[in-house]
Protein backbone atom coordinates (compact mmCIF):
# COMPACT_ATOMS: atom_id res chain seq x y z
CA UNK A 1 0.00 0.00 0.00
CA UNK A 2 1.24 3.50 -0.72
CA UNK A 3 2.34 5.63 2.28
CA UNK A 4 1.36 9.30 0.94
CA UNK A 5 1.34 12.83 3.26
CA UNK A 6 -0.83 15.11 2.55
CA UNK A 7 0.98 18.99 2.93
CA UNK A 8 -2.21 21.95 3.10
CA UNK A 9 0.54 24.65 1.61
CA UNK A 10 -2.41 27.26 0.25
CA UNK A 11 -2.84 28.77 3.62
CA UNK A 12 -0.81 30.22 5.97
CA UNK A 13 -0.99 28.43 9.46
CA UNK A 14 -1.88 29.91 12.58
CA UNK A 15 0.76 30.45 15.35
CA UNK A 16 0.53 27.55 17.03
CA UNK A 17 1.35 25.75 13.54
CA UNK A 18 3.52 27.92 12.62
CA UNK A 19 5.74 27.24 15.40
CA UNK A 20 5.34 22.68 14.90
CA UNK A 21 6.96 24.21 10.91
CA UNK A 22 9.73 25.97 11.63
CA UNK A 23 10.96 23.62 14.46
CA UNK A 24 12.05 21.10 11.57
CA UNK A 25 14.48 23.55 10.41
CA UNK A 26 12.86 23.73 6.91
CA UNK A 27 12.15 27.30 5.20
CA UNK A 28 8.89 27.89 3.78
CA UNK A 29 9.11 30.37 0.61
CA UNK A 30 12.04 31.06 -1.68
CA UNK A 31 12.97 34.27 0.70
CA UNK A 32 14.06 31.74 3.39
CA UNK A 33 15.84 29.32 1.30
CA UNK A 34 19.54 30.04 1.54
CA UNK A 35 21.84 29.15 -1.30
CA UNK A 36 20.91 27.47 -4.70
CA UNK A 37 20.53 31.15 -6.14
CA UNK A 38 20.27 29.30 -9.64
CA UNK A 39 17.72 27.01 -9.24
CA UNK A 40 15.88 29.74 -7.25
CA UNK A 41 15.93 32.25 -10.64
CA UNK A 42 14.73 29.45 -12.88
CA UNK A 43 11.89 28.10 -10.27
CA UNK A 44 10.65 31.68 -9.88
CA UNK A 45 10.44 32.71 -13.47
CA UNK A 46 8.49 28.92 -14.19
CA UNK A 47 5.90 29.72 -11.11
CA UNK A 48 5.50 32.76 -11.83
CA UNK A 49 4.26 31.92 -15.66
CA UNK A 50 2.72 29.47 -14.73
CA UNK A 51 0.45 31.49 -11.70
CA UNK A 52 -0.06 34.50 -14.94
CA UNK A 53 -1.29 31.62 -17.20
CA UNK A 54 -3.38 30.14 -14.27
CA UNK A 55 -2.21 26.54 -15.37
CA UNK A 56 0.27 24.50 -13.18
CA UNK A 57 3.85 24.50 -13.50
CA UNK A 58 5.29 21.97 -15.82
CA UNK A 59 7.07 18.29 -13.83
CA UNK A 60 10.09 19.10 -12.14
CA UNK A 61 13.53 17.10 -11.75
CA UNK A 62 15.23 17.25 -8.89
CA UNK A 63 18.22 15.78 -8.74
CA UNK A 64 22.44 15.72 -6.37
CA UNK A 65 23.47 14.37 -3.30
CA UNK A 66 21.38 14.07 -0.45
CA UNK A 67 20.90 16.24 2.11
CA UNK A 68 20.94 19.44 0.09
CA UNK A 69 17.39 20.46 0.20
CA UNK A 70 15.31 18.13 -2.63
CA UNK A 71 12.60 17.65 -0.44
CA UNK A 72 12.80 21.35 0.82
CA UNK A 73 12.28 22.56 -2.58
CA UNK A 74 8.91 20.51 -3.65
CA UNK A 75 7.60 22.10 -0.57
CA UNK A 76 8.79 25.78 -1.49
CA UNK A 77 7.36 25.25 -5.03
CA UNK A 78 3.57 24.24 -3.72
CA UNK A 79 3.89 27.08 -1.34
CA UNK A 80 4.74 29.64 -3.90
CA UNK A 81 1.98 27.64 -6.37
CA UNK A 82 -0.63 27.98 -3.54
CA UNK A 83 -1.12 24.53 -4.17
CA UNK A 84 -1.51 21.44 -2.17
CA UNK A 85 1.45 18.89 -1.66
CA UNK A 86 1.24 15.18 -1.20
CA UNK A 87 4.02 13.39 -0.60
CA UNK A 88 5.21 9.87 -1.57
CA UNK A 89 8.06 7.89 -2.46
CA UNK A 90 9.11 5.50 -4.76
CA UNK A 91 9.57 2.18 -2.51
CA UNK A 92 6.20 3.73 -1.00
CA UNK A 93 4.04 2.57 -4.47
CA UNK A 94 4.60 -1.11 -4.52
CA UNK A 95 2.10 -1.87 -7.32
CA UNK A 96 0.52 0.44 -10.25
CA UNK A 97 -3.13 0.16 -7.74
CA UNK A 98 -1.23 2.30 -5.28
CA UNK A 99 0.20 5.02 -8.07
CA UNK A 100 -3.67 4.77 -9.30
CA UNK A 101 -5.54 5.48 -6.31
CA UNK A 102 -3.28 8.69 -5.58
CA UNK A 103 -3.69 10.02 -8.56
CA UNK A 104 -7.30 9.55 -9.00
CA UNK A 105 -7.41 11.80 -5.45
CA UNK A 106 -5.63 15.02 -6.74
CA UNK A 107 -7.24 17.72 -7.38
CA UNK A 108 -6.68 20.70 -10.45
CA UNK A 109 -3.21 22.67 -9.04
CA UNK A 110 -1.79 20.13 -7.09
CA UNK A 111 1.71 19.11 -6.34
CA UNK A 112 2.58 15.60 -6.39
CA UNK A 113 6.35 14.84 -5.01
CA UNK A 114 7.54 11.00 -5.35
CA UNK A 115 11.04 11.11 -3.75
CA UNK A 116 13.64 8.06 -4.90
CA UNK A 117 11.54 8.64 -8.09
CA UNK A 118 14.28 6.40 -9.42
CA UNK A 119 13.19 3.40 -7.33
CA UNK A 120 9.57 3.15 -8.99
CA UNK A 121 8.46 -0.25 -10.32
CA UNK A 122 8.62 -0.47 -14.10
CA UNK A 123 4.78 -1.49 -14.09
CA UNK A 124 3.81 1.89 -12.06
CA UNK A 125 6.40 3.96 -14.20
CA UNK A 126 4.36 3.00 -17.16
CA UNK A 127 0.82 4.28 -15.53
CA UNK A 128 2.81 7.75 -14.43
CA UNK A 129 3.82 8.41 -18.53
CA UNK A 130 0.34 9.10 -19.71
CA UNK A 131 -0.64 10.70 -16.51
CA UNK A 132 2.18 13.07 -16.69
CA UNK A 133 2.32 13.86 -20.23
CA UNK A 134 -1.64 13.67 -21.02
CA UNK A 135 -2.93 14.08 -17.67
CA UNK A 136 -4.95 10.34 -18.55
CA UNK A 137 -4.86 7.02 -16.23
CA UNK A 138 -5.69 3.87 -18.45
CA UNK A 139 -6.41 0.79 -16.14
CA UNK A 140 -7.71 -2.53 -16.79
CA UNK A 141 -10.81 -3.69 -15.63
CA UNK A 142 -11.90 -7.38 -15.09
CA UNK A 143 -9.55 -10.13 -16.07
CA UNK A 144 -9.06 -13.00 -18.51
CA UNK A 145 -11.07 -12.47 -21.58
CA UNK A 146 -13.62 -10.09 -20.26
CA UNK A 147 -10.73 -7.59 -19.36
CA UNK A 148 -11.24 -4.35 -20.70
CA UNK A 149 -9.01 -0.85 -21.13
CA UNK A 150 -10.51 2.14 -19.41
CA UNK A 151 -9.16 5.98 -19.63
CA UNK A 152 -10.09 7.86 -17.06
CA UNK A 153 -9.47 11.74 -17.21
CA UNK A 154 -7.05 13.14 -14.13
CA UNK A 155 -7.01 16.70 -13.24
CA UNK A 156 -3.81 18.73 -14.45
CA UNK A 157 -1.47 18.11 -11.41
CA UNK A 158 2.67 18.84 -11.09
CA UNK A 159 4.87 16.14 -10.47
CA UNK A 160 8.21 16.93 -8.78
CA UNK A 161 10.34 14.09 -8.99
CA UNK A 162 13.61 13.50 -6.72
CA UNK A 163 16.37 11.58 -6.98
CA UNK A 164 20.36 10.90 -6.17
CA UNK A 165 20.69 8.96 -8.75
CA UNK A 166 19.61 10.35 -12.41
CA UNK A 167 21.00 8.02 -14.25
CA UNK A 168 19.19 5.40 -13.08
CA UNK A 169 15.66 6.94 -14.11
CA UNK A 170 14.22 5.48 -17.14
CA UNK A 171 15.35 7.67 -20.40
CA UNK A 172 10.95 8.14 -21.32
CA UNK A 173 10.10 8.98 -17.77
CA UNK A 174 13.11 11.55 -17.44
CA UNK A 175 12.30 13.22 -20.54
CA UNK A 176 8.47 14.13 -19.24
CA UNK A 177 10.05 16.44 -16.97
CA UNK A 178 10.13 19.44 -18.35
CA UNK A 179 12.59 21.37 -15.68
CA UNK A 180 15.75 19.09 -14.87
CA UNK A 181 17.87 20.95 -12.43
CA UNK A 182 20.78 19.29 -10.34
CA UNK A 183 21.09 20.93 -6.98
CA UNK A 184 24.82 22.00 -6.21
CA UNK A 185 26.73 21.65 -3.00
CA UNK A 186 26.36 24.85 -0.85
CA UNK A 187 29.84 27.47 0.06
CA UNK A 188 30.87 27.80 3.10
CA UNK A 189 29.12 31.35 3.45
CA UNK A 190 25.69 29.79 2.79
CA UNK A 191 26.79 27.11 5.12
CA UNK A 192 27.37 29.83 7.85
CA UNK A 193 23.77 31.37 7.40
CA UNK A 194 22.07 28.02 7.38
CA UNK A 195 23.53 27.43 10.88
CA UNK A 196 22.62 31.01 12.27
CA UNK A 197 19.37 30.39 10.91
CA UNK A 198 18.98 27.47 12.43
CA UNK A 199 20.58 28.88 15.69
CA UNK A 200 17.93 30.94 15.75
CA UNK A 201 14.63 28.85 15.30
CA UNK A 202 16.45 26.25 18.26
CA UNK A 203 16.72 29.17 20.62
CA UNK A 204 20.38 29.04 20.75
CA UNK A 205 23.16 31.52 20.67
CA UNK A 206 25.46 30.99 18.92
CA UNK A 207 29.23 33.08 18.16
CA UNK A 208 30.26 33.89 14.57
CA UNK A 209 33.91 32.19 15.19
CA UNK A 210 31.73 29.06 16.24
CA UNK A 211 29.00 29.32 13.40
CA UNK A 212 32.58 29.39 10.85
CA UNK A 213 34.14 25.69 12.30
CA UNK A 214 30.62 24.38 12.04
CA UNK A 215 30.45 25.15 8.74
CA UNK A 216 34.21 24.27 7.65
CA UNK A 217 33.29 20.61 9.03
CA UNK A 218 29.54 20.48 7.36
CA UNK A 219 30.48 19.06 4.19
CA UNK A 220 28.77 21.27 2.28
CA UNK A 221 25.54 19.73 3.03
CA UNK A 222 22.60 21.61 5.01
CA UNK A 223 21.55 18.66 6.30
CA UNK A 224 24.96 17.73 7.96
CA UNK A 225 24.96 21.53 9.13
CA UNK A 226 21.70 21.51 10.81
CA UNK A 227 23.01 17.42 12.56
CA UNK A 228 26.54 18.97 13.83
CA UNK A 229 24.41 22.19 15.03
CA UNK A 230 22.01 19.88 17.35
CA UNK A 231 24.88 18.10 18.76
CA UNK A 232 27.05 21.05 19.33
CA UNK A 233 23.54 22.76 21.40
CA UNK A 234 23.06 19.41 23.21
CA UNK A 235 27.42 20.00 24.06
CA UNK A 236 26.75 23.52 25.27
CA UNK A 237 23.73 23.08 26.93
CA UNK A 238 25.09 19.89 29.41
CA UNK A 239 28.66 21.05 29.82
CA UNK A 240 28.05 24.53 29.17
CA UNK A 241 26.17 27.67 29.55
CA UNK A 242 24.29 27.03 26.83
CA UNK A 243 25.89 29.63 24.49
CA UNK A 244 27.75 27.79 21.76
CA UNK A 245 31.45 29.54 21.17
CA UNK A 246 34.40 28.39 19.65
CA UNK A 247 35.93 26.29 22.62
CA UNK A 248 32.54 24.69 23.15
CA UNK A 249 31.96 23.87 19.28
CA UNK A 250 35.77 22.60 19.15
CA UNK A 251 35.73 20.32 21.72
CA UNK A 252 32.11 18.89 20.54
CA UNK A 253 33.00 18.02 17.28
CA UNK A 254 36.68 16.51 19.04
CA UNK A 255 34.04 14.60 20.69
CA UNK A 256 32.25 13.42 17.99
CA UNK A 257 35.05 12.86 16.16
CA UNK A 258 34.74 15.24 12.87
CA UNK A 259 38.21 16.89 11.21
CA UNK A 260 38.85 19.57 9.87
CA UNK A 261 37.72 18.89 6.55
CA UNK A 262 34.74 17.39 8.26
CA UNK A 263 35.21 14.19 7.83
CA UNK A 264 33.85 11.53 10.16
CA UNK A 265 35.62 8.16 11.57
CA UNK A 266 33.82 5.97 8.53
CA UNK A 267 34.85 7.93 6.09
CA UNK A 268 38.57 8.12 7.51
CA UNK A 269 38.48 4.32 8.14
CA UNK A 270 37.16 4.29 4.45
CA UNK A 271 40.63 5.90 3.38
CA UNK A 272 42.66 3.86 5.33
CA UNK A 273 41.41 0.85 4.39
CA UNK A 274 41.85 1.65 0.42
CA UNK A 275 45.69 2.82 1.40
CA UNK A 276 46.63 0.04 3.43
CA UNK A 277 45.15 -2.73 1.37
CA UNK A 278 45.45 -1.03 -2.13
CA UNK A 279 48.28 1.94 -1.79
CA UNK A 280 48.02 3.99 -4.72
CA UNK A 281 46.20 1.21 -6.83
CA UNK A 282 42.72 1.66 -7.98
CA UNK A 283 40.25 -0.76 -6.23
CA UNK A 284 36.46 -1.74 -7.25
CA UNK A 285 33.34 -0.43 -5.66
CA UNK A 286 32.17 -3.66 -4.39
CA UNK A 287 35.59 -4.27 -3.27
CA UNK A 288 35.25 -1.07 -0.97
CA UNK A 289 31.79 -1.88 0.49
CA UNK A 290 33.25 -5.42 1.17
CA UNK A 291 36.12 -3.75 2.42
CA UNK A 292 34.04 -1.25 4.97
CA UNK A 293 30.78 -3.44 5.37
CA UNK A 294 28.77 -0.61 3.54
CA UNK A 295 26.11 -1.36 0.80
CA UNK A 296 27.80 -0.18 -2.74
CA UNK A 297 24.90 1.96 -3.31
CA UNK A 298 25.65 4.14 0.23
CA UNK A 299 29.15 4.48 -0.72
CA UNK A 300 28.61 5.86 -3.92
CA UNK A 301 26.01 7.74 -3.14
CA UNK A 302 26.71 9.17 0.02
CA UNK A 303 30.87 9.36 0.92
CA UNK A 304 31.98 9.33 -2.41
CA UNK A 305 30.63 12.62 -3.84
CA UNK A 306 32.50 14.96 -0.80
CA UNK A 307 35.81 12.41 -0.78
CA UNK A 308 35.85 13.35 -4.74
CA UNK A 309 34.68 16.84 -3.88
CA UNK A 310 37.58 17.32 -1.59
CA UNK A 311 39.71 15.55 -3.92
CA UNK A 312 40.74 12.98 -1.53
CA UNK A 313 39.81 10.32 -4.01
CA UNK A 314 39.43 9.79 -7.88
CA UNK A 315 37.78 7.77 -10.44
CA UNK A 316 39.83 5.88 -12.58
CA UNK A 317 38.72 3.44 -15.29
CA UNK A 318 40.13 0.71 -13.44
CA UNK A 319 38.13 1.70 -10.00
CA UNK A 320 38.39 4.39 -7.46
CA UNK A 321 41.72 5.59 -6.22
CA UNK A 322 43.15 7.81 -3.32
CA UNK A 323 45.33 10.72 -4.00
CA UNK A 324 48.21 12.62 -2.55
CA UNK A 325 46.12 14.88 -0.52
CA UNK A 326 44.23 11.97 0.52
CA UNK A 327 47.50 10.57 2.35
CA UNK A 328 49.07 13.85 3.42
CA UNK A 329 45.23 13.67 5.31
CA UNK A 330 45.88 10.46 7.03
CA UNK A 331 49.71 11.73 7.43
CA UNK A 332 50.79 9.06 5.28
CA UNK A 333 54.05 9.68 3.57
CA UNK A 334 53.79 9.18 -0.59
Amino acid sequence: MAIERVIDTSTHADNDEEKIVEITLRPNNFNEYIGQERLKTNLKLAITAAKKRNEPMDHVLLYGPPGLGKTTMAGIIAYEMNANLRVTSGPAIEKAGDLASILTNLADGDVLFIDEIHRLRRAVEEILYSAMEDFKLDIVIGKGPAARSVRLDLPRFTVIGATTRTGSLAAPLRDRFGHQYRLEYYQDHEIRQIIERAAKILGSEINSDAANLLSGRSRLTPRIANRLLKRVRDYADVNGDGIIDYPTATSALKMLEIDELGLDPADRNMLQLMLDNYDDRPVGLTTIAALTGDEASTIEDFYEPYLMQLGLIERTPRGRRITAKARHHLHKKP
